[in-house]
């Protein structure tokens, strides 16, 4: 049986260089999906958002990479 592939949405606005990081350090790939946005006059709005996608333990690490790296720009 194949390993079930979960889904990382990227936060909008997240840099291209991080994305880029991140595709290559781990066995993912990014890719285009659609969810509902549901805050301020969004209500139900659905947007094609990015996302990295691969095996449950490549997510979790790919989680902790954004976030450390998200974090690290932010601070500077």
């Amino acid at each position: 049986m194949a390993d079930e592939e979960y889904d990382l949405v990227i936060p909008p606005g997240t840099p291209r260089s991080i994305i880029r990081d991140a595709a290559l350090k781990f066995n993912i790939e990014v890719v285009s999906v659609t969810r509902p946005l549901n805050y301020a006059n969004m209500v139900n709005d659905e947007r094609q958002l990015l996302a990295f996608r691969g095996n449950k333990e490549e997510i979790e690490k790919a989680n902790e990479f954004l976030y450390q790296k998200i974090k690290e720009f932010i601070d500077s």
